[in-house]
């Protein structure tokens, strides 16, 4: 039974609504709901008290999605086991820490400094209970203080393998590559050897570099293994190492000694590297040739080229032969792609276009007798303008004249070379392997699992969703452990693609986070019938896919109750 009931409190009248029932064969209040003063109420049945005061909006989808996923392969409790007791004057547990600067590097990267202003504009701080004090950007740098390079790759080894339970990850075939980051340490910072120039795929060439090795699954390209490394060293010198802990790793994750076909590109061959691989047991191989290098295979009759399987290759063709790899004879298969035939074709036109342009202008500036180099001057700004590869073979320039004034150029391209030389390279791969049982077929799709590979390092250069930068770290071991978890936020964001593939929606890592960034949770604020405003919760509408993906992460469990 209902009833209002009034208490005298200062002078006022409060009101509440008191629910009474037996219990045991006793009365007992069962509930009671504060309701406010007579003008509250007053106030609530005319409707003036209906509206909220003001709303905020937070995030909601991606986060918790994101954080779906780090519960459950039990991110921080992995990282707890290997970093041992907290310090007595942490605010919070060295897994949490990583747990939280994973979740940021997945859905808005920011220095650790900016975290608290993004961690209060999320819903997350309704599961994730953490004191704002918690949150000050050294607290982080704490955490991060706590592990070493060896409890890293304990951690590492750790957290793959509870994908591999959790997600039942393909692990027969992995592929390998290698790249490099820039950085913005200062050149005279000795306390981070790891970040080095060397030759950068950014074309940052005046910024220092960090590289880093990752290995991926072909189902879904989810790292498994990483290695950071001086961004001075060539890839290719830092092969067997990674190769060394892949097989390790294989070996704890599969839980057998199975055979494992590592796939890589040219840039990590070496007779050196074919010997470790050859060493040991149980690992097979498939990789790239550098073509430019194996005119004899470029050389073979298109006629003996066939159509490898139309249905999973288009007009793609290919022909088997037996070659020197570096290291020994390998079983070598030599494809032709109808559309990277036509994809080199223009860009090699674009560049030959680029070529005589400049060629035009320096012949017109030398007949003009403006001239200011010597002949060697000129003739190296000519070896400039002819760099590129394979413009010699079709333009021919002449310089004549000995002295500024008299130093003249005439050129000429030649369209039965470019004819040549199109249909001795454009659309060919030299691939080889040591896998002598795999049809063609599937020779060529292990080595097009490559681009899995690429595409992480894509995104970890996508400055807005996964990224690797912006990196606000200037010690190697800081950068060590920012590596560490950018390639974990990679791999859960990756994992959380294949979950979704799985369930019929093919999205791109940055399609699905702005999918699922879509869902908001609303918080409405209502003016105070006494003590502190009331709020209300709720989550905004959800289109077909998104409540497809709301259900497929489970996402109920970190919804506001209403």
């Amino acid at each position: 039974m209902s009833s209002l009931i009034g208490k005298r409190i200062g002078g006022q009248t409060y009101y509440y609504l008191r629910e009474v029932a037996r219990v045991g064969g006793r009365p007992k209040i069962v509930s009671q709901r504060y309701l406010g003063k007579a003008d509250d109420i007053a106030a609530a049945m005319d409707g003036s008290a209906a509206l909220p005061e003001r709303t905020r909006h937070l995030a909601f989808g991606d986060v918790a999605a994101a954080w779906s996923v780090i519960e459950r392969l039990g991110v921080a409790a992995i990282i707890d086991e290997v970093a041992g007791p907290r310090r007595a004057d942490a605010a919070a547990p060295v897994g949490t820490y990583l747990a939280l600067a994973t979740l940021n590097r997945m859905v808005a990267p920011c220095s650790k400094l900016a975290f608290a202003d993004w961690w209060a504009a999320t819903a997350a701080d309704r599961w994730v209970k953490i004191p704002s004090r918690a949150l000050d950007h050294r607290r982080f740098w704490d955490a991060m203080d706590a592990l070493e390079p060896a409890e890293l790759t304990e951690i590492e080894r750790r957290i793959g393998q509870a994908m591999t339970g959790q997600f039942g990850l393909d692990l027969p075939s992995l592929v390998l590559d290698m790249t490099n980051f820039a950085t913005f340490i200062d050149t005279g910072n000795e306390k981070a050897p790891i970040a080095q120039r060397g030759k950068a795929k950014q074309k940052r060439n005046d910024l220092r570099l960090a590289g880093l090795a990752l290995v991926v699954t072909r189902d879904g390209g989810v790292p498994v293994v990483s290695h950071a490394y001086p961004g001075s060293k060539p890839d290719v010198t830092q092969f067997t190492g990674v190769i060394d802990e892949l097989v390790t790793r294989y070996r704890e994750l599969a839980g057998v000694t199975d055979e494992l076909t590592v796939v890589f590109d040219a840039g990590n061959n070496s007779a050196a590297n074919q010997d470790h691989l050859a060493a040991i047991p149980g690992l097979h191989f498939a990789g790239s040739l550098v073509v430019s290098q194996h005119p004899d295979l470029l050389a073979i009759p298109a006629s003996r080229y066939q159509i490898v399987d139309q249905a999973r290759f288009g007009g793609l063709t290919a022909v088997e032969a037996a070659a020197g790899a570096p290291g020994a004879a390998r079983r070598v298969i030599v494809t032709h792609s109808p559309t990277f035939h036509a994809r080199q074709a223009r860009s090699f036109d674009q560049t030959l276009d680029k070529a005589r342009r400049q060629l035009t202008e320096l012949q017109a500036r030398l007949a003009r007798g403006h001239a200011r180099k010597d002949r060697n001057g000129v003739q190296a700004e000519i070896d400039q303008i002819l760099h590129p590869r394979w413009l010699r073979r079709v333009l021919t320039v002449t310089l004549t004249g000995d002295t500024p004034p008299g130093l003249r150029i005439t050129f000429r391209t030649s369209a039965a070379a470019r004819r040549a030389m199109e249909n001795e390279i454009f659309g060919k791969r030299i691939l080889f392997t040591d896998r002598d049982d795999w049809p063609i077929a599937d020779v060529i799709a292990a080595y097009r699992s490559q681009a899995d590979a690429e595409a992480g390092f894509r995104q970890l250069k996508d400055r807005h969703v996964v990224s690797f930068s912006p990196m606000f770290h200037w010690t190697e071991q800081k950068i060590r452990v920012h590596g560490f978890y950018c390639v974990l936020a990679l791999a859960i964001a990756h994992l959380m693609r294949r979950h979704a593939a799985r369930a019929g929606l093919d999205l791109s890592v940055r399609e699905l986070l702005r999918t699922l960034g879509g869902i908001q949770e609303t918080v409405m604020i209502y003016p105070s019938t006494g003590g502190r405003p009331k709020a209300r919760r709720m989550l905004t509408d959800r289109d077909p896919t998104q409540q497809q993906l709301f259900e497929l992460f489970d996402l109920t469990r970190y919804a506001p109750r209403t």
